[in-house]
């Protein structure tokens, strides 16, 4: 079997990753100016609403993806995964492009934005555990955490990418050009990046542990829910890790630029370039974090964000409602971020090392898809709602619960950090305990 050396896989597993995520959170960063596109005119609040709705929608979607497409990697291989769902993700980005809007066809056109959400819901559910369960696999043991920290380095540079083109639209063209047109254009440009990411996945080698399965010819028994159901408690584990995770991140993240002009009131030109600044940190971090669970194991990072999560939410999302300026929201938010790390860097090798070779993909992909849809795809909807109510502070206090259920997890689930793999560093495993 063809071999693709670490840094290879990295890279083609990253670029592919960082393109389904632009693609995906492009549209919440561009929401501000489509909104109201899709809907008939009325307060903002309301219009963000409608587009969150249709953004929570879509990760409903992701349960099925994950299903789908995670029983595909089981039984088709990772690479074959990777690909197909890049090639649904730049089609539904096209899609979105080329909507029509409410004066000109009524709701018709929120029909075809709903359409392609749903499509990107069905693609990043099977794209997350793809490149989770790649990344993890390709690693030699002891790597693992580092080399899986760059799916949220992807993830993170497809929104920076994102909100870099925005802040170069926001400067070039006017406020009505950008409402009017200037708000395909990054769809666009994300469905034209698929052509060099199928190129470049296309070129990639089937990981070792994925070979194993093919020599031994289990192919029933890949990727069934039947087989998921013999490791139900590590499903569940992922749903309930996932769940104070997801919601923290989408909260610093997707919602962080709305959060700062419709609520502390900042211009948005002010609140992409806090949100762009402290990402591209964020980003930086997540290899120094994912290497250092290497050295001292998943757990302590994941307790640390739980504990960080907790009892820093409601302070910090107060701060940040009462920001005047760039460098305090940018300071406030960067500070969010930093704690979200303990849980970013790695929660995909974790979740990937609770499952072995032949269910890895789908058991990764379903639980952590339900936790998305029911915490992560809502968290910016519940904020909206919340504001709407105008007691925005219970969001707050709705983030920190999700931690805390997260952190009982972290105080109680195993250390995965040495879980062999394949059979190949089982053997390895079992040698050097001999020795």
């Amino acid at each position: 079997m063809a071999r693709t050396t670490p840094w290879k896989a990295v890279i083609g597993g990253s670029i592919g990753n960082l393109v389904e995520w632009y693609d995906w959170f492009v549209y919440s960063s561009f929401a501000v100016y489509f909104a109201a596109s899709f809907f008939p005119k009325g307060n903002t609040t309301a219009q963000l609403l409608n587009t969150a709705g249709i953004f929570a929608v879509g990760f409903f979607m992701r349960p099925v993806g994950g299903w789908l497409l995670g029983r595909f990697a089981d039984r088709n291989g990772r690479k074959a995964a990777l690909t197909l769902t890049v090639t649904l993700m730049s089609g539904s980005a096209l899609l979105i492009a080329i909507a029509p809007t409410y004066d000109s066809v009524g709701y018709f056109g929120a029909v075809v934005l709903l359409l392609a959400r749903l499509l990107q819901g069905l693609s990043v559910g099977g794209e997350y555990s793809a490149s989770a369960t790649y990344l993890t696999e390709v690693t030699p043991r002891g790597r693992r955490g580092f080399a899986s920290s760059f799916q949220y380095v992807s993830m993170t540079a497809g929104q920076l990418v994102g909100l870099g083109l925005q802040i170069i639209l926001q400067n070039s063209l006017s406020e009505e050009a950008l409402k009017s047109y200037g708000w395909r254009i990054p769809f666009i440009v994300g469905a034209l990046g698929a052509a060099v990411v199928l190129f470049l996945r296309r070129s990639l080698a089937e990981t070792e542990a994925y070979g194993e399965e093919e020599e031994v010819g289990v192919r029933h028994e890949r990727g069934t829910v039947k087989g998921l159901l013999q490791h139900k408690k590590a499903a569940l584990l992922v749903i309930a890790l996932t769940m104070g995770g997801t919601v923290a991140y989408y909260t610093y993240t997707t919602y962080m630029t709305k959060y700062l002009v419709n609520t502390a009131g900042l211009a948005k030109e002010t609140a992409s370039l806090v949100s762009f600044s402290a990402l591209f940190v964020f980003m930086c971090l997540q290899p120094l974090a994912g290497a250092l669970s290497d050295r001292i194991g998943r757990r302590p990072l994941l307790i640390t964000f739980g504990i960080g999560s907790t009892v820093g939410t409601v302070p910090l999302m107060t701060a940040l409602s009462h920001v005047s300026g760039f460098v305090q929201a940018f300071l406030l938010t960067l500070a969010g971020l930093l704690i979200i790390t303990g849980y970013t860097s790695i929660n995909a090798v974790v979740k990937a090392e609770l499952f072995p070779t032949h269910i890895r993909a789908l058991g990764v992909a379903l639980p952590y898809a339900i936790a998305n849809a029911l915490f992560g795809g809502t968290a910016e909807y519940v904020g909206l709602w919340f504001k709407d109510k105008g007691m925005e502070s219970g969001f707050y206090w709705y983030v920190a619960g999700c931690a805390a259920v997260s952190l009982l997890v972290y105080l109680t689930m195993r250390e995965t950090r040495d879980v062999p793999l394949s059979r190949q560093e089982k053997a390895s495993k079992e040698f050097a305990a001999r020795a």
